[in-house]
């Protein structure tokens, strides 16, 4: 079983799949450890592993086959970016409002050659309009403009392509002109009618709870939709590490099912049907494992049948059928048997981190609870001795996750929680028995019609517990030591530090149990290389349409501009800047410039302000003005802390970082101080080390351009001004430098269409290497005494799902 996962995981890692004809051979070299694994006289090295082998096999052909029937399906490059009239059915939960909405769609089986069948849709209402409400099962007449999936590219960053490619979308979509409701089938399928009940569970509890902080988070609880809850509080969820309590987690499903269960052969113990009672006919135990097992399924559907409910339904699965059978399984083979079945359901869950910190998370609490109900021969009866065991059974047990989950948390979040046993004391109790159970509650009861005032009670109630529960958490969520940012280490550590849980959770007599622990350090305490002295690295991340820059030297990191906003909600500083300074292991930033105050350069600078402390700021603006806005225009929100020194960038303002030189070669100083939010405006920052220069002129047209070129030495590596617009890059600017490598940082199909053909064909005829990041993701060019190497994310960290770059 163990293998299987791994087959299949290591398939998810391929940058192709095999050609046609891979079968075969692989069939073959499959053979000898299939007969070894069945034919073998007993037990033994051999044969396990023979048998892990074989299950490697199975689990790399599922996953490839699977893989391949889904990229069948994809969108035809005759449809991409172009408007398709398709009737199409809304299959999912639709999230947003009147003014928005954002829907997973299933395609007319009738549609044109080359169109897949699910597609995820965007539908925005024109100014001043509002979009009428959307049901699961509702058939629509859209013209829909068809683009292939695609999502930023970063080193260690979220790949958006791979969810969508999990969730079997082939294809996005936004909406042009006014729709047309052909029908309203809400019993087509069986997934339709769930998501039409989830639905209508929804629309009750949101009545039910009105606009209160958290009525968000018990949605969540009750039917797994997150999607309302805000980014603050996700993020003080994740630094005080109680994310696993306010989503389906596998402890609630197994607490509800437990009850259902309980319930259902307590009642069926006293049944009697003609004077014979039901259990002579039938044990209560199989009726209360098979009714623990419909109710653990009812509950991951209403959930939305996500990795922790799937891995706790197929958990709870093996044990219930295993107590009908009468067959005895261990926990091991427990949990096993349910990784490998998600495996098979779903082969790209293996993708997602909370497969693995699930899995995990259960592995250890078996594994510890093991050590901790060990008996000991010290145990005093009575109830003050038996609290305390509890008490000290609960510690043990959560402070064993605490650490065995250190090393999967470093490597796939890079963070690791040291408020999370102190807050999970408290909160796993309150949140599990209390919230959770009146949070379902609310939702059975605004199911049934008449019942509201009882959903009402409940649901407010449930919002008391978790508002009064969230006052200790959001403040030891907003401490300073409840997180620690840990870099991105090679696998081999990564490897040393499971081994060492592995070996630290050994039953007690074990050799050296605690010296386990130790081998996490060398993980926690790696840091990637720096370049040598007099030498830099500039890595242009893929931040959609706009601008961030972050530049190492041997002992100091400096960020040119901050990415773009993404409305209300999000920005490039908390979703690639922040995640990569936190990758390459910078927990603060020496020096910060904001070329120009345009939001796709400065929208990002209140999340990167509020994840690190920066020493030394420039900008061609008020830095502090800047942030008030972005804040909140009413005064409503704190700022972030500001940086250190704030100063005002100005052409002659030179210093010396590791032997690299750093000088502003504009804007003038008093040039049009009084505005300084322009284009024209933009800081421009010159950066010389002993063998190679780079330049970063922010927004500047070709007036500024020309200007400067008489005074430019030559340049090894230019960021393209204005993301390669046609306003720039001109020819005065292409001869002067006579740029090596040049990086345009523009957003995928962007509007304005940066950057310019005209210009980078300027650059390529000059001899330039032309760089996109709207093509290539995230650009990293290394100076060192070697030379000068450049590395592009997408050919980096490829997968059969990403496009090739045209």
């Amino acid at each position: 079983m163990l293998g299987l996962v791994a087959g299949t995981a290591a398939v998810q890692h391929m940058p192709a799949l095999p050609q046609a004809g891979w079968w075969l051979p692989w069939a073959a070299a499959l053979l000898p450890a299939g007969l070894a694994a069945w034919h073998g006289r007993r037990r033994g090295p051999v044969r396990h592993w023979a048998a892990t082998w074989l299950g490697f096999g199975l689990g790399v052909a599922w996953a490839v086959w699977q893989g391949q029937v889904r990229l069948d399906d994809g969108l035809a490059s005759n449809h991409h970016d172009v408007v398709s009239r398709l009737a199409v059915r809304v299959i999912d939960l639709p999230q947003g409002d009147a003014s928005q909405w954002r829907f997973m769609a299933e395609t007319d089986a009738r549609r044109p050659a080359g169109i897949p069948e699910r597609i995820a849709v965007s539908w925005r209402a024109p100014p001043g309009a509002s979009l009428p409400a959307l049901l699961p099962g509702q058939v629509w007449r859209m013209a829909l403009v068809l683009r292939h999936p695609h999502g930023a590219r970063n080193p260690h960053g979220y790949d958006a392509e791979a969810r969508l490619f999990a969730l079997g979308i082939r294809a996005t979509a936004t909406v042009r002109g006014v729709p047309a409701l052909l029908r309203d089938e809400p019993w087509s399928s069986a997934g339709v009618i769930i998501e039409r009940i989830r639905h209508h569970v929804r629309k009750g509890m949101r009545k039910a709870m009105g606009e209160r902080r958290y009525a968000p988070v018990l949605i969540a609880l009750a039917m797994g939709d997150q999607a309302a809850v805000a980014r603050e509080d996700w993020q003080i969820f994740n630094r005080s590490g109680i994310t696993h309590l306010v989503s389906i987690s596998g402890m609630h499903v197994t607490l509800i099912a437990g009850l259902g269960g309980a319930l259902a052969a307590s009642a069926w113990r006293r049944a009697r049907w003609r004077s014979t009672g039901l259990p002579e006919m039938l044990p209560a135990q199989v009726v209360g494992a098979a009714a623990a097992l419909v109710v653990a399924l009812l509950y991951c559907l209403l959930a939305g049948w996500g990795v922790p409910a799937r891995r706790t339904f197929f958990m709870l699965a093996v044990v219930a059928l295993a107590a009908i059978a009468r067959l005895p399984l261990c926990p091991s083979r427990i949990l096993a048997l349910a990784a490998a079945a998600v495996a098979v359901f779903d082969p790209w869950a293996v993708l997602a981190p909370g497969f693995w910190l699930s899995f995990g998370a259960v592995a250890i609490l078996l594994r510890a609870a093991a050590s901790a109900s060990a008996p000991h021969a010290s145990r005093r009866p009575g109830w003050q001795a038996r609290l305390g065991g509890l008490l000290r059974e609960f510690g043990h047990v959560q402070m064993a996750i605490t650490l065995g989950l250190v090393p999967l948390l470093a490597y796939l979040l890079q963070q690791v929680s040291l408020a999370s046993p102190l807050a999970n004391v408290f909160a796993i109790p309150i949140v599990s028995f209390l919230v959770t159970p009146l949070a379902l509650l609310c939702a059975a009861f605004a199911a049934v019609p008449g019942l509201a005032i009882l959903a009402q009670v409940c649901g407010i109630a449930g919002h008391a517990i978790f508002e009064w529960t969230m006052v200790p958490v959001a403040w030891i969520g907003a401490s300073r030591w409840a997180v620690v940012d840990v870099a991105a280490a090679p696998w081999p550590l990564t490897v040393l530090a499971l081994a060492g849980v592995a070996w630290a959770l050994q039953p007690p007599g074990w050799p050296v149990r605690a010296a386990g622990w130790l081998l996490m350090l060398p993980m926690l305490c790696w840091r990637p290389d720096r370049p040598s002295t007099g030498h830099w690295t500039v890595t242009a991340l893929d931040v959609g349409q706009g601008s961030a820059v972050v530049i190492e030297t041997a002992t100091q990191a400096w960020l040119f501009d901050t990415g773009p906003r993404h409305g209300e909600a999000t920005d490039a500083g908390a979703r690639a800047v922040v995640p990569f300074l936190r990758v390459r292991g910078h927990r603060r930033l020496d020096g910060l410039v904001v070329s120009h105050a345009d939001l796709d350069h400065a929208g990002g600078l209140a999340s990167v302000l509020a994840a690190v402390p920066v020493e030394l700021a420039y900008a061609s603006f008020d830095l502090a003005g800047l942030l008030r806005r972005q804040a909140d225009p009413a005064g409503g929100t704190a700022l972030p802390p500001l940086p250190a020194s704030v100063r005002r960038c100005q052409a002659g303002q030179a210093w010396q970082v590791d032997g690299v030189a750093f000088r502003f070669l504009h804007p003038a100083a008093g040039a049009n101080a009084g505005r300084g939010q322009g284009n024209a405006q933009s800081c421009v920052l010159l950066l010389q080390g002993r063998s190679h220069a780079v330049l970063l002129p922010g927004d500047i047209g070709a007036a500024q351009e020309r200007w400067l070129a008489p005074h430019l030495p030559p340049i090894d590596l230019v960021l393209a001004p204005h993301h390669g617009s046609a306003t720039s890059s001109s020819a005065d600017l292409v001869q002067a430098t006579a740029a090596a490598h040049v990086i345009a940082q523009a957003g995928h199909l962007n509007r304005f269409g940066h950057p310019s053909p005209q210009v980078q064909a300027r650059w390529q005829h000059a001899g330039a290497m032309f760089w996109r990041t709207d093509r290539h993701g995230a650009v990293t060019v290394a100076s060192s005494p070697a030379g000068l190497a450049a590395t592009a994310q997408v050919d980096a960290a490829r997968r059969y799902w990403h496009r090739a770059s045209p």
